[in-house]
């Protein structure tokens, strides 16, 4: 379908205004008079909208698509040709209850730039009918589409879809539309890995293969040019890893391994341009700040690590996260210190870039073949889902009809003052493009080799891995060659003398693709040469499960040399971790027949697995219990599991344990009234305080949400108070009736000292 030239002339008006020109400097203001001010949020056209931008000095944005040509879109790709492949949701939150939203309106649609100017003028429907679509992904000859609960992969039939297989059943299963899997990054280790998830996947010789990884992230998830994932949650500016994605996942008994989900930048503070009054906790203290702005991250999503050689050197490697709910788009700078990722906001008291459009809504950052970030812009009033919507939001949304329009989108492009780049489209010899200075044309280029397993493509490639040059290139070679099943140990040895860190990393991450019975005991000696250099010791830790496999008693030997050599190393203590599942127990037995001292570090962490391993064995829930509380269960899995672990012992930087929680098992009328109305830390749960970062510093009520009845919220509390290794009085509805009768008319969070 050929739409036309919808954009006009206007499409590319670059804005040089800077949103760090003018850092927020605001006297206390009257909150009555600026509500007044802001009583109105108009619809703005997409030129409008475009002239609310302000963006850092030396950039333009540039409107790449809009309504029609574009709708609510949340995820995109990009295919070899330069064409964009879009994930419209478009039933997400028609109204403030969501009517409507299992309407089959989602689209997976191709835009085409026919005339080479850099705006969309062809739009092609790909798939239609889908209920709100949140992740797609190329591969080969196909798409992965996630259409909940399902992960579906569609062959290529021109532009059409042909031959439909099922990736996975249970992709999404647990979770609401805000706490679900998303993400389909194809990473540099050949794997697909996800947000709000810990599983990844990976087409290899002709079937899907899916393994279980790190809980990562809760919207969107990045890479960077060593295949270091990066991710968030709402609350949270960067999260990420310090070791590459596929390592470190072996021991389930682990909650956390360092070096994973780590906290990149701490600082949550955001500028926006006007007042954000329509964020859920609007009326909370110490949300806004005398402005009526937002204070800090109720929204984080979408970040993108920027690698795309275009803007400049001092923009390699930083992260750009959005965040909605206050019309901005925060820049990050990272910094490597050894092997450890640390980052800090680029700005004090501005953004990169802000809009005073409130209905400008960023939701994903991705980074195109013309090396230029693209910005996904929903277009909407309404960005909080129903499950947590408080009156507070509600009546802003009435008030200042934030309802509609639906059928709005915008894609925006951030270049260079002054330069209108086009797509380098991948043709012909693949090998030359892994030195492309652009992140995204590497990634492809890799992508394709691998897809197309052209075997003939490996006496290049190991010339490319042996360029000392250009190290990003041979860490796309080596992958490559690994992705072709051609790489060999006398390929990867070479590596490991290079003087690039990174690159040496690389080369130890890839040994377990090329390891064998006849060549493990060679590895052994370079594993224990990597050990004695404590920047390569945590992954040369990391992959001894591998040669395990091959040779058990080298393996255990390096593992000895691990714990031994670095006892008081947080990451290396998990690394060591991350080997021994189900041996916890003998492994410190071993530790304190070496050394008594109990304050090691890798004493205290194996301390704690065991305890997690002791407290799941005594809270396996039985039949009986999901019996006779089968909503209850229900609920919990699609409400509160996302931020408590299915296991109730809490998910790091989102919420605590309810398993032995005393809030959970005390009085039943203050556990009804922190799910009815909310709970807002700092918290307490079994002497230990939870608060900002460590956790959301929210957890929002569920009063408002029709979905529920007093009998639903009754059976979930009992649930949960009777789960895992807890034993409380059950809760009835009655109960529920007489705290909505105490509190009645109440709107705003409870906290800990209110509860006492």
């Amino acid at each position: 379908m050929n739409t036309g030239r919808l954009l006009g002339v206007w499409a590319f008006t670059g804005l040089l205004i800077s949103a760090c020109n003018n850092p927020r400097k605001h006297a206390t203001t009257d909150s009555l008079a600026i509500r007044q001010q802001y009583a109105g949020s108009p619809v703005l056209t997409a030129a409008e909208s475009l002239e609310k931008i302000q963006v850092e000095n030396g950039f333009s944005v540039q409107l790449v698509a809009a309504e029609p040509m574009v709708i609510v879109p949340v995820a995109m790709t990009f295919d070899e040709r330069g064409r964009l492949w879009v994930a419209e949701m478009t039933g997400y939150m028609p109204d403030t209850v969501g009517t409507g939203e299992d309407a089959r309106n989602g689209q997976i649609v191709i835009l085409e730039d026919t005339t080479g100017d850099g705006a969309m003028d062809k739009r092609t429907v790909f798939l239609d009918s889908l209920v709100l679509p949140r992740a797609l992904c190329i591969v080969g000859n196909g798409i992965l589409v996630a259409e909940p609960p399902k992960l579906w992969y569609y062959a290529f039939d021109g532009d059409r879809p042909g031959k439909k297989t099922l990736v996975d059943s249970l992709y999404t299963v647990g979770g609401n539309v805000e706490h679900q899997p998303n993400g389909l990054v194809r990473a540099m280790d050949n794997w697909i890995y996800n947000a709000k998830s810990d599983k990844r996947y990976r087409f290899d010789r002709g079937r899907w293969l899916k393994e279980d990884t790190h809980f990562r992230g809760q919207w969107g998830i990045s890479q960077d040019n060593y295949g270091r994932l990066f991710y968030n949650n709402n609350s949270e500016n960067l999260l990420g890893d310090y070791f590459s994605a596929g390592l470190g996942a072996g021991n389930p008994n682990q909650r956390k391994v360092d070096g994973f989900d780590e906290n990149i930048v701490p600082d949550n503070k955001v500028y926006p341009l006007r007042p954000n009054t329509g964020v859920n906790r609007g009326y909370m203290k110490g949300v806004l700040d005398d402005s009526l702005r937002l204070v800090n991250f109720t929204a984080a999503c979408g970040p993108l690590v920027y690698r795309g050689g275009l803007y400049g050197q001092g923009f390699e490697g930083n992260a750009f996260v959005a965040e909605p709910s206050a019309n901005l788009i925060k820049r990050n700078i990272l910094e490597n210190q050894g092997y450890k990722v640390k980052g800090r906001q680029a700005y004090k008291g501005c953004e990169f870039l802000a809009s005073t459009d409130e209905r400008f809504r960023p939701v994903n950052l991705h980074l195109g073949p013309d090396g230029t970030m693209y910005v996904l812009d929903m277009y909407r009033g309404i960005i909080q889902h129903k499950t947590y919507l408080t009156p507070y939001l509600k009546s802003e949304i009435g008030e200042r009809a934030l309802t509609q329009p639906l059928n709005c989108g915008r894609i925006y492009r951030v270049v260079p003052a002054g330069v209108n780049p086009g797509p380098v489209k991948i043709e012909g010899d693949l090998v030359p493009y892994l030195k492309h200075p652009n992140g995204w044309v590497r990634d492809k280029a890799q992508q394709m080799i691998v897809d197309g397993q052209n075997r003939q493509l490996a006496p290049a490639l190991r010339e490319r891995l042996h360029d000392a040059a250009q190290p990003l290139a041979a860490m796309h070679a080596l992958w490559a060659l690994e992705g072709l099943h051609a790489l060999t140990l006398a390929d990867v040895l070479p590596l490991l003398r290079q003087p690039d860190a990174t690159l040496r990393s690389q080369a130890i991450t890839v040994l377990p693709a090329v390891m064998s019975s006849g060549n493990a005991k060679e590895i052994a000696a370079v594993l224990e040469d990597m050990m004695a250099d404590s920047l390569q010791a945590p992954v040369a830790t990391l992959v001894l499960p591998a040669l395990r496999q091959k040779d058990a008693p080298a393996a255990a030997r390096l593992l000895q040399q691990a714990w031994r050599s670095y006892p008081n190393n947080r990451v290396m203590a998990d690394a060591v971790i991350s080997n021994v599942k189900d041996k916890e127990a003998a492994l410190l037995s071993d530790i304190a027949a070496w050394d008594p001292d109990t304050n090691l570090v890798i004493r205290r962490h194996l301390d704690k697995v065991l305890s997690d391993i002791a407290n799941r064995r005594k809270s396996r829930m039985d039949d009986a219990l999901l019996k006779e509380y089968p909503r209850g269960n229900l609920i919990f899995k699609t409400v509160c599991q996302t931020c408590h672990g299915a296991d109730g012992e809490g998910i790091q930087s989102l919420a605590p344990p309810l398993n032995h929680s005393e809030l959970v098992t005390g009085r039943k009328e203050r556990l009804i009234a922190i799910v009815l109305y909310g709970l807002t830390g700092p918290v307490t749960v079994n002497g230990k305080l939870y608060k900002s970062p460590e956790i959301n510093g929210d957890m929002p009520g569920i009063i408002n949400n029709d979905e529920f009845s007093d009998g639903d919220i009754a059976q979930l509390l009992s649930f949960i108070r009777n789960a895992w290794g807890n034993k409380a009085e059950k809760i009835t509805e009655k109960d529920i009736q007489l705290v909505k009768q105490k509190y009645k008319g109440r709107e705003r969070s409870f906290t800990m000292e209110e509860l006492k």
